[in-house]
């Protein structure tokens, strides 16, 4: 009884009632209403393993479960076995039950990772003969089909001759007869063809009157033409009849043989669908899997519990948002006493842990953040509520102490006891010194008690017993509303005066309040305050520095992208480079095969001979120095860069290059200590020296062109516009052009705000294929247009 009633008290029916939604048959429906509660942990596990399967295949396997053409055939299971009929339909519920149930066990063999499911489904018969033997005897409509047996056939196939001929003879005496008729009309009346003949014309069409209308003045008369028929369609509905309930009895029979197979079936596929319903069910929750843990050894965690009926008041009946507590508790306490206002939320916790650990041992996952870590308890047994009752004559503290007594009757040393308003409803000098001897009493006899109290008394406890821990609910004392969070190791104030202060309670009543308060009280409510105080001040600065730890988390996030794109562009260009140059020795290749093509054809002579080298020259001067410019190895030496880490010979210390200057030194860094040194004085962590870093030709002054140069034309093909690009854009563009172009490139940067100016020059000045750049002719565009010249 207490268990039945602990259960009404958690409202466990609603929760059940929430899971029967996600099942997809009746049968899984009925058993989530009905869910049972295991009495081992063993069994609990089970369900768990077989909710995480589930869960698995359909949010990772991305494969869900399908019960179509699953009925609930029980009540027909039980007739065929009382040697019953079955009818039609419920032979094609069998038949499709079947088939649902060999396709359900197909997916799940699909997967044998899927250990649990497959177990479950591995004894499954489902008797594909029977099937077969219903569907051909049972047309789709559940009517037994002409098909079932040759004998129904042939009667089926004389009645319809049957009522062709006396649909026949009707028509004819429609066509005659038919200023006596009410309606031209062929109708049935006791299952006999009659035709509507008005009342005062009886006598045109002789026969059996079998109805009348309303008003009397229709007649539906079978014409005596057709009497002698009608009697004989009827003995064959008769015999169709017989032969129809003939054949539905020898499929119940059938049916009933394999009675035992089919009921096992039915559990199976209820225990399957029960398993699918708690894995939506949880998904839905965002619930996480638990882990049963040893109270003796181990802390139970909850942190972010939220109480799952009112995630189902607050998704479902627009109710207000769910408060998430955090529950810790360490294996040597076996009481909590939870203190604190009305109205803050005991009650509700008390609700919540029950549940949590009602849904753990039914298989549900439970709507915590992981680890969620708790023990199995092998039963709930709680006092929440008024029990105060006029029928039984009980006062309030009458029905708590009911209430207890039966809990005491039942407990064990496994058991998880939630006490709501312990000792309250009478005096309460009595009710807490009552209150403190069963908490005692129980935390010496129940694995776990968690007590919710206005005495103060009970605060004491955990200082004097190391079993004892308190906790309370929070209370804003600026807006008077409670928080509903819960708090760990302080006990939880009523604040009543405050309260009625800042509502506007008479002053005097106020004063006179706090008087009656002994000076040890209020110093005890002073101690929580400043600890309350404290501790949302130590909250502040968590979430502070959680903050900040985000934004580091998120600046290395970016920092590690953009080096990750740069890496890809890097390549991007190495790619670039040497498909030209593969296209570049292609097309010397060509060229040298087609000289060698000439020459084997035209006679062999000292003029060919010397043509031939001629043009080989000609491809050489053309080819090889590109060829070579892109082949040219990097510059000798160690460069030493931001970032980079290097090593001090002098000092035998190894440091990192946090910052070049402006006249070539090095700021290096190792440890605490920061120091500059010239980049002589480091090398690489393999023992590269530095090298003198390489010399760039600047930018020319327009009257001072190279000695000796040759007059370059401009052209399409060696002009590149990049007005309008990012620099990043436009180093991949003119990183093309360079490896294509042999002698000056003209470069359209445009004005601007000088940006992409700058950009293309600092690329050009480090690109080892520029042997030097400048600004064009004014006539050429002047500063808005840098030329590059490309090869030696």
């Amino acid at each position: 009884m207490i268990v039945e009633k602990t259960l009404e008290l958690l409202e466990w029916e609603r929760l059940c009632q929430h899971l029967s939604t996600f099942a997809a048959t009746k049968l899984g429906v009925a058993a989530a209403i009905e869910l049972p509660i295991p009495d081992t942990v063993e069994a609990s596990e089970t369900l768990l393993q077989q909710t995480q399967e589930v869960y698995d295949l359909e949010t990772q396997l991305l494969t869900a479960l399908t019960f179509e053409g699953i009925h609930d055939i029980r009540a027909a299971l039980v007739r065929s076995q009382r040697q019953g009929i079955l009818s039609g339909e419920e032979l094609l519920q069998v038949a499709t039950t079947l088939a649902g149930t060999r396709n359900l066990r197909r997916i799940i063999n699909r997967y044998p990772e899927l250990t649990r499911l497959n177990q479950l489904v591995a004894d499954l018969r489902t008797y594909p003969e029977l099937e077969q033997e219903i569907r051909h005897c049972i047309d789709e409509q559940g009517e037994v089909a002409d098909r079932a047996s040759d004998k129904l056939m042939g009667i089926r196939e004389r009645q319809r001759q049957v009522r062709n001929d006396v649909q026949t003879i009707l028509q004819r005496i429609l066509q005659r007869k038919g200023a006596a008729l009410q309606e031209r009309l062929i109708t049935q009346r006791s299952d006999r063809f009659v035709v509507p003949v008005k009342a005062p014309q009886k006598d045109a069409v002789p026969g059996i009157v079998h109805d009348a209308s309303t008003s009397g003045a229709t007649l539906y008369i079978e014409p005596k033409a057709t009497v002698e028929l009608n009697n004989r369609l009827r003995q064959l509905t008769r015999q169709e009849q017989a032969e129809a309930e003939a054949i539905r009895q020898a499929l119940t029979e059938k049916v009933a043989e394999v009675h035992d197979d089919l009921e096992a079936l039915l559990q199976i596929v209820t225990a399957v669908d029960l398993a699918t319903a708690r894995a939506r069910y949880s998904y839905w929750l965002e619930a996480n899997h638990p882990r049963f843990v040893d109270r003796a050894a181990e802390t139970l965690i909850l942190r972010r519990l939220r109480h799952p009926l009112l995630v189902w008041q607050q998704q479902h009946e627009q109710g207000p948002e769910v408060v998430a507590i955090d529950v810790t508790i360490h294996p040597h306490i076996r009481v909590v006493a939870i203190t604190g206002p009305n109205t803050g939320g005991k009650t509700v916790t008390l609700k919540t842990l029950g549940l949590a650990t009602l849904m753990a041992k039914v298989g549900l996952f439970v709507p915590a953040q992981e680890p969620v870590e708790l023990p199995w308890f092998d039963q709930v047994l709680a006092d929440i509520g008024d029990e105060q009752s006029l029928q039984q004559s009980l006062s309030t503290f009458s029905g708590h102490i009911r209430r207890i007594q039966e809990i005491i009757a039942a407990l064990t040393d496994q058991s998880l006891v939630l006490l709501d308003e312990v000792g309250a409803g009478t005096d309460p000098l009595e009710g807490s010194a009552l209150a403190i001897a069963l908490l005692r009493y129980l935390a010496d006899q129940a694995q776990l008690t968690i007590a919710t109290t206005h005495f103060g008394e009970l605060k004491a406890l955990k200082y004097t017993d190391d079993r004892f821990e308190n906790a309370s609910v929070e209370f804003d004392d600026a807006t008077l509303q409670p928080t509903y969070r819960l708090l760990w190791g302080i006990p939880g104030r009523s604040n009543a005066l405050i309260i009625a202060q800042r509502l506007g309670l008479n002053e005097q009543v106020i004063a006179q309040a706090q008087a009656q308060i002994d000076g040890e009280t209020d110093d005890v409510n002073q101690v929580i305050a400043g600890l309350e105080t404290e501790r949302r001040q130590q909250e502040t600065k968590a979430q502070a520095a959680a903050k900040l730890l985000q934004s580091t988390e998120q600046l290395h996030e970016q920092v590690a992208k953009k080096a990750s794109d740069l890496k890809v562009r890097e390549q991007k260009l190495r790619q670039q480079q040497e498909k030209a140059i593969q296209e570049e020795i292609r097309r010397a290749k060509q060229a040298i095969a087609q000289v060698i093509r000439d020459l084997q054809q035209q006679p062999k002579s000292a003029p060919a001979a010397q043509e031939a080298t001629q043009r080989l020259e000609k491809i050489a001067n053309q080819r090889l120095p590109s060829r070579t410019q892109r082949k040219a190895p990097p510059p000798p030496g160690f460069q030493p860069q931001v970032g980079d880490r290097v090593r001090i010979p002098s000092i035998g210390q190894k440091a990192d290059v946090i910052k070049i200057t402006p006249t070539n030194e090095l700021v290096v860094q190792f440890g605490m200590m920061k120091m500059t040194i010239k980049p002589t004085e480091v090398e690489s962590l393999t023992g590269e020296k530095v090298a003198p870093p390489p010399q760039k030709t600047e930018v020319a002054p327009k009257d001072n062109p190279p000695k000796n140069s040759a007059p370059v034309v401009r052209t399409s093909k060696n002009t590149l516009d990049i007005r309008g690009s990012r620099v990043a854009d436009a180093e991949v563009v003119i990183e093309d052009a360079i490896a294509k172009t042999q002698g000056p490139l003209w470069i359209i940067h445009g004005h601007g705000t000088g940006k992409l100016r700058k950009g293309v020059q600092a690329f050009l000045k480090q690109h080892p294929l520029v042997s030097r750049y400048e600004f064009a002719e004014q006539a050429d565009g002047g500063t808005g247009v840098t030329i590059a010249y490309c090869g030696p």
